[in-house]
């Protein structure tokens, strides 16, 4: 059992176009062979699904390990992301002191809750839209950040 490459439906062992959308399959012939070959040994959803879900540990292995362009490319994916997500969430930390009246415990409460809100609500839909599409076997690239995944992976 496989997923297609471009909806992500379950294929039947061997199928060479999905029964879905249409769309032709790449060979099947040496898939595990060539999985093994590139040093994981898992396929390469699941290495991607794995990078988003373990971030800065799993990519760091992967990047290390496997040499698939995909696998490659979902890890620096990864990795630019949450980086960017953990200096975002620091410089955030200091915005709510600039606003007026924001020495006042009531009034930072209530500007550090609507700004920490906005983030983690931003920040938990790409995460889990990432691990969606990874794990699809889809190449989404973030905004700002996939170009430079793509660039550093190596296309």
């Amino acid at each position: 059992m496989g997923l297609c490459v471009r909806c992500g439906a379950l294929l039947a062992a061997g199928a060479a176009f999905c029964p879905g959308c249409g769309a032709a399959q790449r060979s099947s012939s040496g898939g595990d062979d060539a999985a093994a070959a590139a040093g994981s040994g898992l396929e390469e959803h699941v290495v991607c699904l794995l990078c988003y879900l373990v971030p800065f540990v799993g990519s760091i292995i992967f990047y290390a390990i496997d040499k698939r362009p995909f696998v490659r490319f979902h890890v620096v994916q990864s990795t630019m992301f949450f980086l960017c997500a953990y200096l975002l969430y620091q410089v955030l930390g200091f915005v709510p002191g600039f606003f007026p009246g924001a020495w006042d415990p009531l009034a930072f409460s209530y500007y550090s809750r609507i700004i920490f809100g906005a983030y983690w609500s931003v920040m938990i839909g790409f995460w889990s839209l990432s691990m969606r599409k990874a794990y699809r076997h889809e190449r989404f690239k973030l905004p700002f950040l996939g170009n430079f995944a793509e660039n550093i992976a190596g296309k």
